[in-house]
């Protein structure tokens, strides 16, 4: 029994210490990071665009991935706004389902996107999720394809060359639009975009050689940012510069990572993707599959400091009187599960689902997020598909579930013969030892059986975590009541009666309904057991369910509710096994005694 609980309180104390990590350093950094964020956001719309330069032009240094030469532009006059700088230029309007903004016909550049799905919160009236903006302003963010050729070969359409467009365009799903640009030395582009009802974004291009010379002429595609977002920083989840670069795998470059080092160049593929990423947005360009590419992350200082993912393809001879088509895809969107898994499938995208975090520990995540979705499109709640996914995890567990309330069952059937040998062999500690497993053996007793819920729960718990932290679906995802996001923490606090008292708190006293419910079922349960007999382990579980209580407030509302329906399922089947083997259930007895008086010392 002894054995048992120091396992026990060994498991209980590192997920203290895990959970304690959460608590004391991820949770006020992601508070102080938010209202840094907050802060920026309104001195950005306050102040002025600055004049700018169009930073990060792919040109060649040393003849090889895209380069990064400063192309100039044309700032906007002070004081304009978002919109204001969008209708400086000549654009085609984009209009889908998902999706609405446009694409600046200088360097066909997709740099104003607007997610029509997502707002800024749970309020219906707030803003659409913004995630390109014009370079020339302070959060410029933009996609863009061009080209790159010879000096031979003449001009090729980059950063600065303004496509020509039949007048009235509009780029929808059912109506690709078509760009046409010549060089003036034989050479005419015609590029083809269509985008889908989601996120991705078709660039075909079709080059033909109408002078008397061979061109040659590379492609280039890029995704630039010119300012560094605030991430949560937090290890279970990726924010920054992103790629699957053919053998060499996944690549994730922090912001940091490529301010020590500017250029992070990978060798040449023939199969992958490169972008940047948020916590549920992304953006990434895919190269042409069907020939090889050079990539790397960047991030220069040259006129403007910006960040950046691109590629650079082989050049490709054309001859006079030929033509060549490649084709460039660009997703632009919400990292939404489906989408991603489709597009790698259809597109044949090499693991472009791994945009998505899911971390080391994906084959649980994974099956995790499957099962909670699954079963949200049968009850619409995912707050409910949580609870049922509870159920199931509780069922399939069952048999060794089972088996750990057993042996703990018998263990506190054989709780007289233990202390009998401890009594017996009190100044024997080897004796006391083997006498012990004698009677382990007997009884077909496993002394660390009783550690086998912790540990199943334990993974179930992170990987659930992961799902709600990482997955867009969860995000502002409803329960019922007070609970509008399973994602966030729950939103009362005890210590202003839930929101009767007319004053806010501060966030470490939030603790709100679910989190008090968390902590009583986690009270029931380790008063289901016998107290220990050792006052530091018995301290340790009085005030466990305490502390928790207090440490799983900020954690996402969605997995207090998990871990309060998980308590309350254990509590009931470890009550019904112990019951079955004729095993005392201590729960009435423990509670009667903590209001006890306790006996004086004479």
């Amino acid at each position: 029994m002894e054995t048992n609980r120091n396992y026990f309180v060994a498991i209980l104390m590192s997920v203290l210490v895990l959970v304690g990590w959460q608590f004391l350093y991820v949770s006020p950094k992601i508070e102080r990071e938010r209202v840094a964020a907050e802060a920026v956001q309104a001195q950005q719309a306050a102040q002025a665009p600055a004049t700018t330069t169009d930073s990060g032009t792919p040109g060649t240094v040393s003849g090889s991935a895209p380069g990064g030469d400063v192309a100039a532009a044309v700032a906007p006059a002070a004081g304009l706004s978002r919109e204001q700088t969008i209708a400086q230029t000549a654009r085609i309007s984009i209009d889908t389902p998902s999706l609405r903004g446009s694409i600046n016909l200088t360097g066909a550049r997709i740099d104003d996107l607007l997610l029509n799905e997502y707002r800024e919160t749970i309020d219906d009236s707030s803003p659409n999720i913004t995630l390109f903006s014009p370079a020339a302003l302070a959060n410029g963010y933009f996609a863009e394809v061009g080209f790159i050729a010879d000096a031979q070969s003449g001009p090729a359409p980059g950063p600065d060359t303004v496509w020509t467009a039949a007048s009235g365009q509009v780029l929808t799903p059912s109506s690709p639009v078509t760009l046409t640009y010549d060089n003036g030395a034989g050479l005419l582009f015609t590029r083809i975009i269509s985008v889908d009802e989601h996120y991705l974004f078709s660039f075909e291009d079709t080059i033909a050689n109408s002078g008397d010379a061979t061109a040659s002429v590379a492609g280039y595609g890029r995704v630039t940012r010119f300012f560094k977002p605030k991430t949560q920083g937090i290890y279970v989840l990726h924010e920054g510069l992103i790629g699957v670069i053919g053998e060499e795998g996944l690549q994730e470059v922090d912001y940091s990572d490529v301010e020590d080092t500017p250029i992070i160049a990978h060798g040449k593929a023939t199969a992958g993707w490169m972008g940047i990423t948020d916590k549920y947005w992304a953006a990434a360009v895919v190269p042409p599959q069907d020939a090889g590419f050079e990539t790397r992350f960047a991030h220069f200082t040259d006129g403007r400091a910006r960040y950046q993912s691109d590629f650079k393809t082989d050049a490709q001879a054309i001859a006079p009187g030929s033509s060549v088509t490649s084709k460039t895809l660009v997703f632009a969107g919400a990292k939404e599960v489906p989408v991603i898994a489709g597009y790698q499938e259809e597109h044949n995208i090499l693991n472009f689902d791994l945009m998505i975090d899911w971390g080391w520990f994906y084959f649980l995540t994974k099956p995790m997020f499957w099962l909670i979705d699954s079963l949200f499109k049968v009850f619409g709640n995912f707050g409910v598909a949580i609870l049922v996914t509870t159920v199931i995890v509780k069922l399939i567990f069952f048999p060794l579930a089972n088996k750990s309330y057993v042996s703990m069952a018998n263990m506190k059937k054989v709780q007289p013969k233990l202390e009998e040998l401890k009594a017996k062999h009190a100044d024997d500690k080897m004796a006391l030892q083997q006498g012990m497993m004698e009677l382990y053996k007997k009884e077909k007793i496993n002394p660390v059986a009783g550690c086998w819920p912790v540990l199943l729960q334990i993974p179930v718990f992170f990987s659930l975590y992961k799902v709600l932290y990482v997955t867009i679906e969860m995000r502002h995802a409803p329960f019922f009541g007070w609970i509008q996001d399973l994602s966030a923490p729950d939103p009362t606090s005890l210590f202003n009666l839930f929101g009767l008292l007319p004053y806010d708190v501060p966030s470490f006293l939030m603790i709100g309904v679910w989190p008090l419910i968390m902590g009583i079922t986690m009270f029931l349960q380790m008063r289901m057991n016998p107290t220990p007999p050792d006052p530091t382990q018995a301290m340790i579980f009085t005030w466990m369910p305490v502390v928790f209580t207090f440490m799983l407030a900020t954690f996402p509302a969605g997995l207090v509710i998990y871990w309060a329906w998980n308590n309350t399922l254990s509590v009931t089947q470890q009550g019904i096994i112990m019951k079955r083997q004729g095993a005392k259930i201590e729960l009435w007895d423990n509670l009667v005694a903590l209001f006890k008086p306790k006996p004086t010392k004479t």
